[in-house]
């Protein structure tokens, strides 16, 4: 009765809900903030403005304080109603309200609330349980009592009656308790196994984690001499560059100061002769005869001294070679240089060392056991059931997740049974499916005797 007041007491006027962050007018009155605020705003228009329970009016829209102490009751009362939605079980006594059993009696097949729990009978045959709808389970369908013993023989729950004039009489019964206890330890060694496997499980995953930190990390270091190389690549080169450009560009500039200084010699040498020439067809063109035989003799207006200077080898009519003005001399050498920079290049990314050679197990045959480092291959007589693919290997044989397209390589392979054993490299176009496919070339096969 009191939480059904308690519960009247809770609600909002506006909304018939229980309060949600309540606030209170200058009358006294509580409303959920949002509930009021709508009311309020409706008002707004008319100008008049009155509290919607008992109708007080005020002459500007009235300010709203929050009601801290209503709004932990309402937030409790929220949660107990909660709990008993959660459970669904109430106190089969308590009719004016519902309040949340603790216990249920499977003698009086009623649910208790805290209240009732210790008025109730202490008698033994009255047997206490946690809140339950289905007392009825808890008793035997043909006897109506309560089930208090197991039934070894036929894996069943049975009354007192049931065990002395029932269908059971003469079976072996245990009560509950011991027979709970049995099946709990029954269970708790069928849970080693998993329990084991899950361990196993969870090693491998960190040992899983671990080679892919550590591929993280090779891969990084590997990321980062790269970017070093192609560095140290990309500054030698453009040394190189700067080197010949700078030299062609000297040279270029010396032959030109040189044809330069031989070309305006020749000019002036162009410029006298012209002169000369224009002097001679003047005197061609005269008529007076004696003016043209004063003159001196045409050989006397060339210069002796020049004309022979045609013949030395040192005149300035020399005329430049015709070959290669540029010394290809220090061009050669830095293509040589260069070509080293690139051998160098070449050794740096290609000779690396040893690395583990990782088996593929999509492609081992199911009597071949792999390890879970996928570095290590064993023959079991135990067929392994893996799927049947078109990778896998019908014959006792793995292949390597790696290949190798060019290059020399070697394989160090260690044995610890004796027997016989092949290592082979093939191309990816083999015959997986067939029975015992030939490997070609055969790179090592080796029988131990011992």
């Amino acid at each position: 009765m009191a939480s059904a007041i308690l519960r009247d007491e809770l609600l909002c006027s506006i909304c018939l809900s229980t309060f949600k962050d309540p606030v209170t007018l200058r009358c006294g009155h509580n409303f959920c903030r949002v509930c009021i605020d709508r009311v309020l705003d409706t008002q707004d228009e008319s100008g008049v403005y009155s509290c919607p329970e008992c109708r007080e009016e005020f002459q500007v829209r009235p300010a709203l304080t929050r009601n801290i102490n209503l709004n932990n009751v309402a937030e409790r009362f929220l949660v107990t109603q909660q709990e008993q939605e959660i459970t669904g079980i109430c106190c089969t006594y308590c009719v004016d309200s519902p309040v949340p059993a603790v216990k249920s009696c499977l003698l009086c097949e009623a649910s208790l609330c805290n209240k009732h729990l210790r008025v109730h009978s202490k008698s033994p045959e009255h047997v206490l349980s946690d809140p339950s709808t289905s007392l009825e389970k808890r008793k035997c369908s043909v006897h109506k009592k309560i089930l208090e013993y197991y039934c070894t023989e036929d894996a069943a729950c049975i009354c007192v009656s049931c065990s002395l004039a029932g269908e059971h009489r003469g079976h072996q019964v245990e009560t509950l308790d011991e027979a709970s206890e049995k099946k709990k330890e029954k269970l708790r060694n069928i849970l080693q196994k998993p329990t084991t496997k899950r361990k196993e499980t969870e090693e491998r995953v960190r040992s899983l984690e671990e080679r892919r930190r550590k591929a993280q990390e090779k891969a990084a270091g590997e990321a980062e001499r790269v970017t070093a190389l192609c560095t140290d690549i990309r500054r030698r080169v453009d040394d190189l560059e700067k080197k010949v450009l700078s030299e062609i560009s000297r040279q270029e500039k010396e032959e030109s100061l040189s044809l330069s200084a031989l070309i305006h010699q020749l000019e002036i040498k162009k410029d006298e002769l012209s002169r000369k020439m224009r002097h001679i067809e003047e005197l061609c063109n005269m008529t007076d005869p004696l003016t043209v035989l004063q003159e001196p003799d045409t050989g006397d207006l060339c210069d002796p001294e020049e004309e022979g200077g045609d013949e030395d080898t040192g005149g300035h009519d020399k005329q430049p070679h015709d070959g290669d003005v540029l010394d290809v001399a220090v061009i050669s050498h830095t293509l040589h240089t260069l070509c080293d920079v690139i051998s160098g290049i070449r050794s740096g990314i290609y000779v690396e060392g040893p690395a583990d050679i990782l088996l593929d197990v999509t492609t081992a045959n199911n009597n071949v056991l792999i390890s879970d480092d996928l570095k290590t291959a064993t023959w079991t007589q135990e067929e392994q059931k893996r799927p049947e693919t078109a990778e896998r290997f019908q014959y006792y044989q793995v292949m390597s997740r790696r290949g190798f397209t060019s290059g020399r390589h070697y394989w160090d392979v260690e044995s610890s049974r004796s027997g016989g054993w092949k290592v082979a490299m093939c191309y990816p176009s083999v015959e997986i499916r067939l029975k015992n496919p030939f490997c070609l070339p055969l790179l090592r096969d080796v029988y131990e005797e011992t």
